[in-house]
């Protein structure tokens, strides 16, 4: 009997460290993607400072390089001052991001704009729309871009603006909130190569295919993970939006496939755009947006874009214009709250084209937030957040807490297993200690 006891100590302990190393070290894209529950709330960047944007233009808060949060309700109008110097280009963003499930209409949003102290307006004014009657984050930015012959381009106080537009559903909003993200983009030398590229595929050339890696998207671009060229699985509830970031190299294009799957019953509501395809540039600004309808059944939609170049800005097409940097691109997947059931989501991420050579920057750009460094190329490979770049790491995160349950039913196991052993030689033999137990000496 002892001989079958220590045996059994033995296979226990085994099992016991086996457990433990094989859930400490499965990594986190094994992780199985959990069903979705309500649309979480937009998580705002952790190193974002509160500020409060004045009634006039010549009170408002001062902006320098970096993210803020305020709110903005139906009717207002919201001043900020921005310092800009004479050789950076200047991007303000502004993300409206109302709780989910807000009563909203098609054209409310925001109206965003960057001018000078005199009222020169250094961009065209942009509005921020949620094109539909669903509540989702939505973004755009407002420029100061330096060169010969445009606006705006001395040192000096600027002042930005965000002013509530729309009369739909959205007019009682009060307090949503509001991101406001500042970024200088370097400067270029003089007489720095910038060529545009002449042309390009409008379809990627083979599709993008794979074992799918599990993912869980973000609420926004906070804590977006990140996603490189490959299959990617999520799952969406009525209502939400998911966010994904791309990293994108000087000439390469992104393509981009959301797949859904039909319900169990294969009818549903019809419900036109019900299913959204959207990518915004480095700078959080708008690139491009594709959607279908929804009929129950299995819907794809479909995006693709212009090869990333410096000297895309100056390109007439808005689309092609927005492709103006290296660095990360974010995919927001939209789902209508009128579909009346959570799906599985499939990402096909196509990331195509060589790397090309970049403008000869005079500073920094990758630390001021515009192109990749080695980490974050990495990141994407395995659908996670690099150091630098926010809070995505949801399937980190489950991974440990499979790892909790995973060990916690196995001591429970383990117990019942000794203490049936115990009872059934109790009072022929001295009781020996459980497996973690020290032994006298």
């Amino acid at each position: 009997m002892r001989r079958v006891r220590a045996a059994t100590v033995t296979v226990l302990r085994g099992v016991l460290l086996g457990v433990v190393c094989g859930a400490l070290l499965a990594p986190a894209s094994a992780a199985a993607v959990s069903p979705s529950g309500p649309a979480a709330a937009y998580r705002t960047a952790p190193d974002a400072k509160p500020v409060h944007g004045a009634a006039s233009s010549a009170e408002g808060p001062r902006l320098r390089p970096g993210t803020y949060t305020d709110t903005v309700s139906a009717g207002e109008r919201k001043f900020y001052r921005v310092m800009l110097d004479d050789v950076s280009n200047a991007y303000v963003s502004a993300v409206l991001a109302p709780p989910p499930g807000s009563p909203v209409g098609a054209t409310d949003g925001v109206r965003i704009a960057l001018e000078s102290a005199d009222g020169e307006k250094c961009s065209v004014s942009n509005d921020v729309t949620f094109g539909s009657s669903t509540a989702r984050p939505v973004a755009d930015y407002a420029t100061r871009r330096i060169g010969k012959g445009r606006e705006c381009q001395a040192a000096g106080d600027y002042v930005y603006s965000v002013e509530w537009i729309g009369s739909g559903a959205g007019s009682g909003a009060r307090d949503w909130p509001l991101e406001l993200k500042y970024m200088t983009e370097p400067g270029v030398g003089d007489g720095a190569q910038t060529p545009a590229p002449s042309s390009w595929a409008t379809r990627p050339a083979d599709p993008v295919t794979g074992a799918a890696k599990g993912v869980d998207g973000g609420s926004g671009f906070n804590d977006a993970p990140a996603v490189g060229h490959g299959v990617w699985k999520d799952r969406l509830s009525p209502g939400e939006s998911r966010f994904y970031k791309v990293p994108v190299e000087w000439g390469q294009q992104v393509f981009l496939d959301a797949e859904f799957a039909g319900t169990a019953t294969g009818r549903a509501a019809s419900v036109p755009d019900g299913l959204r395809l959207t990518l915004f540039n480095t700078g959080r600004g708008f690139v491009k947006n594709a959607a279908t309808g929804y009929r129950g059944g299995p819907s794809e939609v479909s995006l693709g874009t212009a090869p990333a170049a410096f000297a895309n800005r100056t390109s007439p097409r808005d689309d092609t214009g927005a492709m103006r940097f290296s660095g990360w691109y974010y995919v927001r997947v939209s789902l209508d709250q009128r579909i009346d059931t959570a799906l599985p989501l499939t990402l096909r991420v196509g990331v195509e084209g060589d790397r090309v050579e970049g403008p000869a920057y005079t500073g920094d750009a990758v630390a001021a937030g515009f192109g990749l460094s080695d980490e974050d190329r990495a990141a994407a490979q395995a659908g996670r957040a690099s150091s630098g770049s926010g809070t995505g790491n949801s399937a980190l995160y489950k991974a440990v807490g499979y790892t909790g349950i995973g060990l916690g039913t196995a001591l429970v196991l383990i117990l019942a297993v000794w203490t049936l052993l115990a009872r059934r030689s109790r009072g022929r033999h001295v009781r020996q200690p459980l497996p973690w137990e020290p032994r006298a000496h």
